[in-house]
C-alpha cells in the first residue's frame, strides 16, 4: 500500500509538471537563429513589431555606429495571432547571418475587454521586463479607436488589431495609466529604464497610458476634405507626401520631411544637448497623432504651428519618449538611393544630402540614438 501512495504521489507531480510545460509553450516561444551566438551577459533589447523593416533599421542603425552596442541582443516579440508574416522576418535574419536576434511569439487570449488589466500575458510582460535592459516600439498601422473609447473616423483603417491589443496592454502594464489609476506599472522598480516609442509607438505609449488620438490630422486638425487643399498648407503641415497619392505612378518618395519646434523643457534639448532654437528636420509618415495625452505624459516637440504634437515624454520615468517620426529608418543614411519629392522636381537627391542642408537636422538624428544607447547601457549596469 505504501509504495502504490509514492507511485500515485510520483505520478500526480509528473502530471502537475507536464501541464504546467504545456501551459508556457502556449504562451510563449522563444526562437533562435540556426548558429545563434548570443551573449546572456550582453546589453538585451526587446522591440514590438520584428518586421523586416524593423530589423533593416536596426541592421543599418549597428552598421551606421548609432546602436554603438557589440554585445546587443535583440528579442523580436509579437502574438501569433498577428497578421503579419513574420516567416519573412525569420528567413532575412538566416539570409543575412544575423546571430544576435531571436524571436518571441506569445500566445495569450488577448482582446479589447482585458487590457487595462491583469490579462493571460500578464506574467508574459513581466519577464519580458525582467529580461531587458530596453525596449522600442516601433510604427505601423492605425490602432483601433475602440481601445481609446471613440468612434471610428472613415478615414481610420484597422488592419492589425492583435499587435495593437497586445502592445497597447504592454505599455500599460509598463507604465500604468488613466484607465486603472491604482495599478502599479513595471517601471515603478525600475524608473531609469528606456523605453522607445516611434510613430505608431508614440500613440501606444499615449493610448496605452489612457490618452487619446485624433485619428486623421488633415480633414480633423486643418478641416481639409481634398488632396490638393493639403498642398495649399505647404509642405511644414503635410506629415505625409500629399503628391505621392496625386502621382503614384511618378514614384515619389511616400514620406516627407518637415521642421519641428522643441521646447526647452523637453530631454531633447536638456538631455540631448539641442538647443530650444533649433528646428531640426525630421522624417514623417503618419494621417494620425496624439490628441489627449496619457497619464504621466508631457508634450516636449510640436510642427511649427504647434497644432500637431511631436514628441512626448514621460514625467516621473526620465527614459521613457514616443517620436512622432521615423529617425530609425534606414534610407536617413542612404548617400546612393535617390528621390523625388513632387512632381515639379528636376533632379533627385538623397535623404541624406537633403537633411545636410538643413541646419541641426543630421545632429538631432544622431543625438537621438546617442542618448538611446547610453540609456540602454546604463540600463543593463543598474545605474
Amino acid at each position: 500500500m505504501k509504495n502504490n501512495r509514492i507511485k500515485t504521489y510520483l505520478l500526480h507531480i509528473v502530471l502537475s509538471l507536464l501541464l504546467l510545460f504545456s501551459f508556457m509553450s502556449s504562451c510563449r516561444k522563444l526562437e533562435s537563429p540556426a548558429g545563434s551566438t548570443q551573449n546572456e551577459n550582453g546589453i538585451r533589447l526587446t522591440i514590438l513589431y520584428p518586421s523586416i523593416g524593423s530589423l533593416k533599421a536596426l541592421v543599418g542603425l549597428r552598421k551606421q555606429g548609432l546602436l554603438d552596442i557589440k554585445n546587443l541582443n535583440v528579442v523580436g516579440v509579437y502574438h501569433k495571432q498577428e497578421k503579419t508574416d513574420y516567416q519573412k522576418s525569420k528567413d532575412f535574419i538566416k539570409e543575412e547571418k544575423i546571430d544576435w536576434l531571436k524571436f518571441l511569439e506569445l500566445n495569450g487570449d488577448i482582446h479589447k475587454d482585458n487590457l487595462f488589466q491583469n490579462n493571460p500575458l500578464s506574467d508574459e510582460f513581466k519577464k519580458i521586463f525582467n529580461d531587458s535592459d530596453g525596449i522600442i516600439f516601433f510604427g505601423g498601422a492605425d490602432i483601433p479607436p475602440y481601445i481609446y473609447r471613440d468612434r471610428s473616423n472613415l478615414l481610420t483603417q484597422i488592419t492589425t488589431p492583435v499587435r495593437s491589443f497586445m502592445e497597447i496592454s504592454f505599455v500599460f502594464h509598463l507604465i500604468g495609466g488613466f484607465r486603472d489609476p491604482g495599478f502599479l506599472p513595471f517601471l515603478e522598480s525600475r524608473p531609469e529604464f528606456p523605453v522607445l516609442g516611434l510613430c505608431l509607438g508614440l500613440q501606444s505609449l499615449n493610448v496605452g497610458t489612457g490618452g487619446t488620438l485624433v485619428q486623421d490630422i488633415w480633414s480633423e486638425i486643418y478641416g481639409k476634405t481634398y488632396v490638393e487643399e493639403v498642398i495649399e498648407l505647404g509642405k511644414d503641415v503635410w506629415h505625409t507626401n500629399p503628391f505621392s497619392r496625386l502621382y503614384p505612378e511618378k514614384d515619389l518618395f511616400p514620406y516627407i520631411f518637415h521642421p519641428i519646434r522643441l521646447k526647452a523643457e523637453g530631454m531633447l534639448v536638456s538631455v540631448m544637448g539641442m538647443k530650444p532654437a533649433d528646428t531640426p528636420y525630421i522624417l514623417s509618415a503618419h494621417h494620425q497623432v496624439a490628441k489627449n495625452i496619457g497619464k504621466g505624459f508631457r508634450v516636449t516637440a510640436t510642427s511649427m504651428d504647434e497644432k500637431v504634437i511631436e514628441a512626448i515624454e514621460h514625467e516621473y520615468y526620465p527614459n521613457v519618449l514616443g517620436l512622432q517620426f521615423h529617425p530609425e529608418f534606414a534610407m536617413i543614411w542612404d548617400s546612393e538611393k535617390t528621390y523625388k519629392f513632387t512632381p515639379d522636381d528636376v533632379d533627385k537627391t538623397t535623404v541624406i544630402d537633403f537633411l545636410r542642408e538643413k541646419p541641426s537636422s543630421m545632429d538631432f538624428h544622431k543625438k537621438i540614438w546617442e542618448w538611446f544607447t547610453n540609456a540602454l547601457k546604463n540600463s543593463h549596469k543598474g545605474i
